[in-house]
């Protein structure tokens, strides 16, 4: 199950009952907003004990279209890469 922006809104308003909904929905506005600000300029992105996020460059390469077996050229793109923290790690995995 992935966590939309609306229950991550809901989940801050329940910890967080002092701060209005429209606080919070700005506060998450603004942290997306740099997080892609930072990666369109080619910085990463660090968010300690959760993970990092960095652009890549995917090299041109051919490819085959799996219906019809044609061969199609994609150029090189930049791509993002997310990389856990080994507390995340560790969170998931249960080995506290």
């Amino acid at each position: 199950m992935a966590i939309v922006k609306s229950k991550l809104l809901k989940q801050l308003k329940q910890s967080y009952p002092n701060f209005t909904l429209k606080d919070l929905t700005t506060l998450v506005e603004i942290v997306i907003k740099e997080i892609k600000r930072a990666l369109r300029r080619g910085d990463g992105v660090e968010l300690r004990n959760f993970g990092t996020w960095r652009v890549r460059i995917q090299k041109a390469s051919i490819r085959r279209n799996p219906k019809t077996s044609e061969k199609i050229a994609v150029p090189e793109k930049k791509v993002i890469h997310w990389k856990m923290s080994k507390d995340m790690f560790k969170k998931i995995n249960n080995e506290e």
